[in-house]
């Protein structure tokens, strides 16, 4: 399931997004990462609960996958020059990722069961 937002919504918490990705990335940075808004969407006013989660599981797998892609493309530059420790952690905050981009998965295979 794809969400491109094309909206803004304040932002709730405090991290940059002025880094670069190498890869593509469907939305945009004007938008929380917690969603509790109740404007349309496809023309739905008010949607369910069920709704709500099958749009921001999906987002929120889009979203850490950047992040963790991030992570790893840090790390091999990190151990590249001669940052190993760095490296490290980088490659284990970007398995962790994966580890959250799996529990949000099987949240959303079960919301779709």
């Amino acid at each position: 399931m794809s969400h491109k937002h094309e909206h803004s919504h304040p932002h709730e918490h405090d991290h940059p997004h002025d880094h670069t990705h190498e890869h593509d990335h469907t939305h945009e940075h004007a938008h929380p990462h917690e969603h509790d808004h109740t404007h349309p969407h496809d023309g739905k006013p008010d949607m369910s609960t069920k709704e709500k989660l099958a749009v921001l599981l999906a987002h929120w797998v889009d979203h850490n996958d950047s992040h963790k892609d991030n992570y790893y493309s840090w790390a091999k530059k990190a151990k590249q020059a001669g940052l190993d420790t760095i490296a490290a952690h980088l490659t284990q905050a970007g398995d962790l990722s994966e580890q959250v981009t799996q529990q949000l998965k099987q949240a959303s295979d079960h919301l779709h069961g």
